[in-house]
């Protein structure tokens, strides 16, 4: 099973058939993703369900449907366990962005780390669960495939957010100060947080 989050509404690719409820099913091999994105949009459903029998293709198939976006990303923590956050179009985000060519993910999450928040000597501690989104730009809908990585940094200098990105801050946060952005956050990071 995968989830692909439109918004904060999720799509959930399955092989199982549930009764519907306060969710949609569709066939996969024969759905128009264009019209399940406008569903979830402009109405109360809670999710949407695609189905398809083989659930080694699931994810495949579905990433078929729309042109794909690599990115890579990280859930950073200092010496003092907080992890690093940035605050783009007035929400709270873990810093990631688009894979370049000849890099490896791995590149790519720490540089753009560096690249939105500031921070150096970023180490990749392990693999995090890879998120999926659809997102709109130039009146098309596109599918994000972003990588992430438990990383951890001894850096204590200035944090500088990359302005050019829409990012006004970032910072370190806490537990506490973690879940308080959560509630202003993104479903697909809620789920690393």
């Amino acid at each position: 099973m995968y989830t692909i989050y439109v918004g904060d509404k999720p799509i959930i690719l399955t092989t199982e058939l549930s009764k519907e409820t306060d969710f949609k099913s569709f066939l996969l091999k024969s759905v128009n993703i264009g019209k399940v994105i406008k569903t979830l949009n402009n109405t109360d459903l809670n999710e949407v369900h695609l189905i398809h029998k083989n659930p080694d293709k699931l994810l495949k198939k579905f990433l078929k449907l729309l042109p794909n976006v690599v990115a890579g990303g990280g859930k950073v923590y200092n010496s003092k366990n907080e992890i690093l956050f940035i605050y783009r179009n007035d929400k709270w985000d873990l810093p990631k962005g688009k894979a370049e060519r000849k890099e490896s993910i791995e590149e790519t999450a720490i540089r753009e780390v560096e690249e939105e928040t500031g921070v150096k000597g970023l180490k990749i501690v392990k693999p995090l669960p890879t998120t999926y989104h659809i997102f709109k730009r130039n009146g098309k809908h596109k599918i994000k495939v972003t990588y992430w990585f438990e990383m951890k940094t001894n850096f204590e200098g200035q944090l500088s957010p990359e302005e050019n990105e829409g990012i006004t801050k970032v910072e370190w946060l806490d537990e506490k100060g973690s879940q308080e952005a959560m509630e202003n956050s993104y479903a697909n990071i809620r789920v690393l947080v």
